[in-house]
């Protein structure tokens, strides 16, 4: 089944344009480690997902790309289009002289129903030339104007026109200090938003991969393309094709589908953050080894403690124990940091994945009460290799990740909202007080939800 990218704004266009390149590398490399009959279907699952072909045989991304400026969206099409492995289509874009000026309201009140038409026409366009439609993954920033106003009025949208097919939401989390002045009002409204239109959002945080990209990538200036790339490199090892079954024989054929059955099991927890390692510069592999045991262990304390990349992990957290007298999602033996689980999906890439003991993700301690760890834990393979790393490992979960950085960002924009602070901004645009009311007191329950799992 085929997924449409919707990239929104100035980020979710940039990080669409490596995530495309990542993909396409990816399947361009070189993989002795497969047969040919290997390499061709991972290649033909890949292309079905991802890309359509042209009379110019050169892959078309299956994306849709908005934003109410035009510079962003000319310079990734011309830099997709010089590559010569893929491009976009040229038709399938929507820009605007006028950006949103970071207001969500301004993206989400006016740019969004007057250009309604317009976007979803496109949108339509894309998904009739899918055989199959699996679904909309947008890609967007939470801070801005364009991308978190108009992105969570598109996805408002998506959901009304396409009601049966999957959405899933890829949210940029703002640094935490530094950008702009408005920025926990926007997250808090963008939040608040997806949260009723979308199936699941996946969220990178920026202070995170500034961090892998020095302290792991050694980068010394880093690049909003240097943390794009790192981004675009773990959503290419969750979405490159891979077997759902042990054993299993064929690629799986609805991505976006198998990432919910696998890791939302109620629509009250859709929170979903993703671990990648190794995470290495590209000429430090060749000086390289792994085991999977050891790559196992790090992922594995890496989701207890809370850890988002492998350096730095605090190894003193444990798992709380079991059978205690009082309720786990109370229990008093719940250690401090531990983070736990509603979901979890681990995927191997690369070599003897089909040795490789997960037992441990299996243990009841990692998860909520409320269901059998069983259903809670997942994992997929592929014997074939992902952009060069001989074995790689990626988590996506549905766990308490986000319940500290969630928690500051309502709590400032609260703080704002009391001394009513720049909200002429948003009510000149038609968002209300009542608005913002109703976006905290629907992330006050979903951070009430997380913390007593």
């Amino acid at each position: 089944m085929s997924i449409v990218t919707v990239q929104l704004g100035q980020c979710g266009n940039q990080i669409g344009h490596e995530v495309f390149n990542a993909i396409c590398s990816d399947v361009h490399g070189t993989h002795g480690l497969c047969s040919k009959k290997e390499n061709e279907s991972y290649h033909d699952a890949c292309k079905e997902r991802f890309f359509r072909e042209e009379e110019s045989e050169v892959p078309v991304a299956r994306a849709v790309l908005v934003d109410m400026e035009p510079k962003v969206i000319s310079q990734t099409l011309s830099t997709a289009a010089r590559s010569g492995h893929w491009k976009y289509d040229d038709r399938s874009y929507f820009c605007q002289k006028q950006g949103s000026g970071n207001n969500w309201a301004n993206g989400y009140s006016v740019h969004g129903p007057r250009h309604k038409e317009v976007i979803m026409d496109l949108v339509q366009k894309e998904a009739e030339k899918c055989d199959r439609l699996g679904g909309f993954f947008t890609i967007m920033s939470m801070a801005g104007g364009t991308g978190s106003g108009l992105g969570a009025f598109v996805t408002q949208c998506l959901r009304d026109a396409f009601p049966t097919s999957f959405i899933l939401n890829h949210v940029i989390w703002p640094y935490g200090t530094g950008e702009v002045i408005v920025q926990n009002y926007n997250s808090v409204l963008t939040l608040s938003h997806l949260y009723q239109s979308s199936d699941a959002l996946l969220v990178h945080e920026n202070d995170v991969i500034h961090k892998i990209c020095a302290q792991l990538m050694n980068i010394k200036q880093i690049s909003f393309r240097d943390v794009n790339q790192v981004i675009a490199h773990q959503l290419g090892s969750v979405f490159q094709p891979t077997y759902a079954a042990e054993g299993g024989l064929h690629y799986s054929k609805n991505p976006l589908g198998d990432l919910m059955e696998t890791l939302v099991p109620h629509p009250e927890f859709k929170m979903l953050g993703l671990r990648n390692i190794p995470q290495m510069p590209e000429n430090s592999l060749a000086y390289s080894t792994f085991s999977w045991p050891g790559l196992i262990k790090h992922l594995r304390q890496m989701l207890i403690a809370n850890a988002k990349m492998e350096e730095g992990i605090d190894w003193q957290v444990r798992p709380p124990r079991l059978g205690s007298s009082v309720p786990s999602s109370h229990s008093t033996n719940k250690p401090l940091h531990f983070n736990t689980s509603i979901a979890n999906l681990v995927i191997l890439r690369g070599k003897d994945t089909h040795t490789v003991d997960l037992g441990s993700f299996r243990d009841p301690s990692l998860y909520t009460s409320w269901l059998n760890p069983q259903d809670a834990f997942n994992a997929w393979k592929t014997p074939r290799t992902f952009n060069k790393y001989e074995k790689s490992a990626s988590l996506v979960s549905n766990s308490q990740f986000l319940l500290k950085p969630l928690d500051n960002v309502v709590g400032k924009a609260w703080n704002m909202f009391a001394s009513k602070a720049y909200i002429h901004q948003y009510t000149k645009f038609g968002i209300e007080e009542e608005d913002f009311l109703d976006s905290f007191t629907a992330l006050e329950q979903v951070i009430s939800s997380y913390t007593i799992l």
